[in-house]
C-alpha cells in the first residue's frame, strides 16, 4: 500500500454510517449492519496469569494520564506483610481513552529494568476501557528494594486527535506460605545500558531478554514488507525483509532470534480489524530471550564486558527498532567465583536472499536463515556443568503486489528453534523450544476506492524438557488471529460504511493442564466467547 495511504488510514478511529458495503459480512444477528460510534472493549484470548491463594499485598506502581511525550516519573517502595521471597508478582495494567487517536506504543521501568512494553488500542468516540495482566516474578531482584520508575506512553492531543490515554499500574505481590515456596527467579537482575555489563563474579546462568520491536513509524514498523533498493515498491531496505536481532559479547556473536513480526492496533491500513480484538503480544510485547551461559565463564571474571544488542537487515543508518534489554543471573550460594570457558563457537554462513519477478502482480520471494551453536563450562560447587545452546532461525515469503499497490499482499513464516544441554553429574537436561510466527494477509483497494484487508496471524510454540530419556515437562500453544474488514475511502466519515469480524483461537496445553479460548466479533460486538478444555 502507498505510504500515504498507510499514513491516512493510521489514524483512522471511528465509521458510522447506514448501509452495508462490500466486503465482509456481518457474522451474527446481534451485531450492527456497520461499525457505529461505539464498540466492545478490548480483549484478548489469552488466559489470566495464574495466582496462588496466599496472602497478597498491592502496590499502586503508576496513575497518570499521558497527552504528550513527557514520562511519569515516581518512586516504588516494597509492600509490607508479604516478605520479600514471594512465589508470584502480578503487574496489571488499566487503561481507558474515548475520542480519536492513534495506536500508541509504551513502556514502563523500574530502576531502569524494562518490566513490560505495550501499545494502546484506538478508541471509540464513546471511549473504552482495557486490561493487562503480566507475571513479572522474574523481576523480583529488582522489586525488593525503593526503585525508580519511569512509564511513557507518548501521545499527542490537539483538536483532531483528542483521546487522553488513561492508566493505572498495580503491582500484586503473593507471599510464600506452607507448600507454595518461593519462586525460582533471578538472583540479580542487571538493566543492559550503554552495551555495558558487569556480571556477578559468581554467575552460574545467564539469560539476556531484549523487546525488541519494530515501531515508530516508517518503514520498519513494516519492515515484513519491505523490499531490495532495486524493486518498484513503496518500503525499501537494501536487501529485503530479513531481519535477526543478534546479542554479541565483547564483539563475538553470542544470541541469535527471529523477531516476532508485530501488528499494532492502525496496523494494515485497517483499524477496524483491532477495535476488539488486538493481534497477538499487541498489548504485552514478550521479550526474545537468549541463553548466554556458555559465556559465563567470560563475564564472571569482574570486569565491564560489552554486550551489544543489533537488528540485521536494517539499512545503515536507518532508525525504527527499540531493543531495550536485561540480563537475568543465577548465582552459585555456595561459591563466591564461579570459573569457566568458552569451548565452542560455531555459526553458518548468514542466508539471505530475494527473486523479483515482475508482471502486472508483482512477487517477491524470501528465504534466510542462520544457526550458531555455542558451548562452555562452569566449575560451580555442585561440580562442573557444561551448557550447549544450539539456535536456528528461518524466514521464507512471498510478497505480492500491483504497480499502484491497490493490491498488497504478504504470506510469511518464521521459525525459531532452540536446544540448550546441560551436562552436570547426573544425566544430561535437555530443553527443546519450537517457535513458528506466520502472516497470510492482503490488502485491496477497488474502483469505488472500497479498502478491504483479509488476514490472519499466527503465534505457535513447543516446548518440552527431557532427562535420562524421561519427559519432565512439555507444553504446546497455539494464539491465531483471523480477520477481514472493510471501509470506504474519500468520503466524510459518517459515509465510511465500515464493516468487519474478527477472531481470536487460544489454546496452551501440556504438563500444567489445559486452557482454550475462542472470541469471535462483528462490527465491533462481541459475538463468541467459549471456553474449552
Amino acid at each position: 500500500m502507498k505510504r500515504q495511504i498507510t499514513s491516512l488510514l493510521a489514524g483512522l478511529t471511528l465509521a458510522v454510517g447506514a448501509a452495508l458495503g462490500a466486503g465482509p459480512t456481518a457474522a451474527a444477528a446481534s451485531a450492527p449492519a456497520e461499525f457505529g460510534v461505539d464498540w466492545h472493549d478490548p480483549l484478548t484470548a489469552a488466559p489470566p496469569v495464574d495466582r496462588p491463594a496466599t496472602r497478597s499485598c498491592r502496590v499502586t506502581l503508576v496513575e497518570t494520564e499521558f497527552r504528550d511525550f513527557t514520562p511519569y516519573t515516581g518512586r516504588y517502595t516494597p509492600p509490607k506483610g508479604c516478605g520479600d521471597r514471594w512465589s508470584k508478582v502480578v503487574l496489571r495494567l488499566d487503561g481507558k481513552v474515548k475520542g480519536r487517536q492513534y495506536d500508541r506504543l509504551g513502556h514502563l521501568e523500574i530502576g531502569g529494568v524494562e518490566v513490560l512494553r505495550t501499545s494502546t488500542p484506538e478508541p471509540s468516540p464513546e471511549g473504552i476501557q482495557w486490561s493487562v495482566e503480566k507475571d513479572v516474578t522474574r523481576y523480583s531482584d529488582t522489586l525488593r528494594r525503593d526503585r525508580p520508575v519511569e512509564m511513557l506512553i507518548g501521545n499527542v492531543v490537539d483538536d483532531t486527535y483528542t483521546g487522553v490515554i488513561g492508566v493505572k499500574v498495580t503491582l500484586t505481590f503473593y507471599a510464600s506460605q506452607g507448600r507454595t515456596k518461593p519462586a525460582d527467579a533471578p538472583d540479580t537482575v542487571l538493566p543492559l545500558k550503554d552495551a555495558r555489563l558487569t556480571a556477578p563474579r559468581n554467575s552460574e546462568k545467564i539469560i539476556a531478554e531484549v523487546y525488541a520491536t519494530g515501531s515508530g513509524g516508517g518503514c520498519e514498523e513494516f519492515w515484513y514488507l519491505t523490499v531490495p533498493d532495486s524493486e518498484p515498491y513503496s518500503c525499501k531496505a537494501d536487501r529485503g525483509p530479513y531481519r535477526e536481532v543478534q546479542v554479541k559479547v565483547d564483539g563475538r556473536l553470542a544470541g541469535i532470534a527471529a523477531p516476532f513480526p508485530n501488528v499494532w492496533t492502525g496496523g494494515w491500513s485497517n483499524p477496524f480489524l483491532w477495535y476488539v480484538v488486538p493481534a497477538p503480544r499487541a498489548f504485552d510485547v514478550k521479550p526474545l530471550e537468549y541463553d548466554l551461559t556458555p559465556f559465563a565463564g567470560i563475564l564472571n571474571d569482574g570486569r565491564e564486558h560489552r554486550v551489544e544488542v543489533s537488528v540485521t537487515g536494517v539499512p545503515r543508518g536507518q532508525a525504527g527498532w527499540s531493543t531495550p534489554a536485561n540480563v537475568l543471573v543465577w548465582q552459585d550460594e555456595h561459591s563466591r567465583t564461579v570459573t569457566g570457558e568458552l569451548t565452542r563457537h560455531e555459526e553458518s554462513e548468514p542466508a539471505n536472499s530475494t527473486t523479483h519477478t515482475p508482471g502486472s502482480l508483482h512477487r517477491q520471494d524470501t528465504e534466510g536463515g542462520h544457526r550458531l551453536t555455542v558451548s562452555g563450562y562452569l566449575n560451580t560447587s555442585h561440580g562442573r556443568v557444561t551448557t550447549t545452546v544450539d539456535r536456528a532461525v528461518a524466514n521464507t515469503s512471498a510478497h505480492r503486489w500491483t504497480e499502484d499497490e491497490n493490491t498488497d499482499g504478504l504470506k510469511a513464516r518464521w521459525n525459531d528453534d532452540e536446544t540448550v544441554t546441560v551436562r552436570g553429574r547426573g544425566p544430561a537436561r535437555v530443553t527443546r523450544t519450537e517457535r513458528v510466527y506466520t502472516m497470510d494477509g492482503e490488502i485491496t483497494i477497488d474502483a469505488a476506492d472500497r479498502l478491504r484487508t483479509v488476514i490472519t496471524l499466527g503465534d505457535h510454540a513447543k516446548t518440552s524438557v527431557v532427562r535420562a530419556g524421561k519427559r519432565l515437562s512439555w507444553s504446546r500453544l497455539d494464539d491465531t488471529y483471523t480477520g477481514d474488514a472493510a471501509w470506504t475511502m474519500n468520503v466524510p466519515r459518517e459515509q465510511r460504511q465500515a464493516v468487519g469480524t474478527s477472531g481470536e483461537h487460544y489454546r496452551l496445553e501440556g504438563s500444567e493442564g489445559c486452557y482454550d479460548r475462542t472470541l469471535r466479533t462483528a462490527q465491533g460486538t462481541l459475538t463468541l466467547d467459549r471456553r474449552a478444555c
